[in-house]
Formats: C-alpha cells, structure tokens, sequence
C-alpha cells in the first residue's frame, strides 16, 4: 500500500518536472523567435490582429470593471479613515493601491480570463485538426508564425489596459468620495499627486509586462500541447485561466519584493514619506 502511494506520487512528480521542462523548451522557442525578425513586415502583418483582438476588445470591460473596483475601493477606504479624520487623504491611499497593485492585477486576470482562454481554445483546435502539422509539412514553424504574435500582443497590450483600469479606478473612487461623501476635490487630487510618482507608475507598468508575458506564453502552452478531442481543448482553455491566475498571484508577489528592494537599494528608504506633514 505504501509502495503503491509513493509510486504514484513519484509519477506525479516526474509528470509534473516533465512538463515543467516543456514549457521551458517552448518558452525559450517563443523568446528565440521574437528577437529573430519579430519586426518585419510580414511579422507585423501577424500580429496587428492579434494587437486588436487582445487589446483593443477588451478595453470596455477593463475600463468597466477597474471604475467599479474603483468605487468600492473608495466606499472601504472612507468608512476606515473617516474614523480617523483622516478622509482628505482618501486620494493619495486609493491611487497608490490602484497604481500599482490592484491595477495591474485587474487588467492581467480580465485578460487571462476573457483571451487567454479563446487563446489556448483556438490553438487546440489547430492541433486537433491538425493544422499545426500543415505548417510544418510547409516548411513553417507554428511557433514563429502562431505563438509569437499573441505572446507579444499580450506583453504590449497589457500596459495598455493597465493604463486603462488605473484611471477609471482612480476616477470610480473620485466619484465616491468627492460627488458621494463629499470630501474636498482639491484634497483629494492633491494627495494623489503627493503619492503617486513616476516610481509608482513604472512599478505598475512593470508589472504589467511580467503579467502580460505569462499570460501569453501559458495560453499558448496550453493549446499547443492539449489532449485530442473536443473535451481536450476545453480542459486547455480551462487550465489556461487558472493557472495563468496563479501565476499572476505568485509573480505580484516576487515582483512586489523585487520593486520594494529595488526602490531602497536607489533611494534608501522604504517608500516616499507621503503621510508626514
């Protein structure tokens, strides 16, 4: 019985390290082929479609959801500080949040959940039918002419969203704050600007890249190697989403330390002193 649970975990390990090495094989193709003459026109010509479908789509429903995160961020934040006399500085404390955390990981999960699945779902296909293959009998690599451009839409188009969710966030919560429990609108745009600064906002950016770079290269993992038949290409879309999550959640935290130290390694302190005074 006990041999029985070891062996089974030892598969599991060794399924799991195998596939590890896969993706890191197929990553490494992608990145190859993005610096091998990802800029000519053809190229261009490949990812334009890509640029509209994974960016352009999506920003009504990043823009939606960031201003009401947004608000309901401002209705939170209010009732704590209100308590505190401390609601002017409403502005700076929201726009931090929503600059460089909440932000950047609202735009990656809209993305990983509304393309990153239609992405893994639409290369599983390929492969089902067989299409995959087609491009090799042609002389053509599926990773230079299919990866490529939707991993590079992701990490050029996801800044752009990120741009989108931090203003409609910080606009939702003027909204709230300033038009619904009244606090000063000069106050509020005040600390705002005390808080946030080019760091805050090249953090956020920064962060979107990495984000942007794991959705696109787990997305088209998973629909490049998912199991034949309808019910393979579900299961890839599927595991698309989540684990594109995880990644997500477990990069915002590394990056999360690597900006903090980053920061005191230049400056030599922790953070702006934006509450003195």
């Amino acid at each position: 019985m006990v041999a029985d649970q070891l062996a089974y975990l030892g598969r599991n390990v060794r399924d799991q390290l195998q596939g590890f090495g896969l993706f890191a094989r197929f990553a490494w193709s992608a990145l190859r082929w993005s610096m091998r003459g990802a800029w000519s026109f053809g190229r261009v010509r490949l990812l334009m479609p890509q640029l509209y479908m994974i960016g352009t789509t999506s920003i009504p429903v990043v823009m939606l959801v960031g201003a009401f995160v947004g608000a309901v961020l401002g209705i939170e934040s209010y009732a704590q500080l209100e308590a505190i006399g401390q609601e002017t500085r409403l502005g700076g404390i929201i726009s931090v949040s929503v600059v460089k955390q909440i932000g950047p990981v609202l735009a990656a999960v809209m993305i990983a959940g509304r393309v990153g699945g239609a992405v893994s779902a639409e290369l599983g296909t390929m492969r089902v039918t067989e299409q995959l293959d087609a491009l090799r009998v042609m002389g053509a690599d599926p990773v230079a002419y299919l990866v490529v451009p939707r991993v590079l839409a992701c990490v050029l188009m996801l800044p752009v969203l990120t741009v989108f969710s931090d203003v409609l966030g910080i606009f939702g919560a003027w909204l709230v704050v300033v038009r619904g429990f009244e606090v000063d609108a000069a106050a509020y745009w005040q600390f705002t600007e005390r808080f946030v600064s080019n760091w805050e906002v090249f953090v956020g950016l920064g962060k979107s890249v990495v984000f942007g770079l794991a959705i696109g290269l787990i997305s088209c993992f998973k629909g490049f190697y998912c199991q034949p038949g309808a019910a393979g290409v579900g299961r890839a879309a599927t595991d698309s989403f989540v684990t594109s999550f995880i990644a997500i959640i477990i990069s915002n935290f590394f990056l999360a330390k690597f900006f903090n130290d980053l920061y005191i390694m230049i400056y030599g302190h922790g953070g702006p002193t934006a509450f003195s005074g």
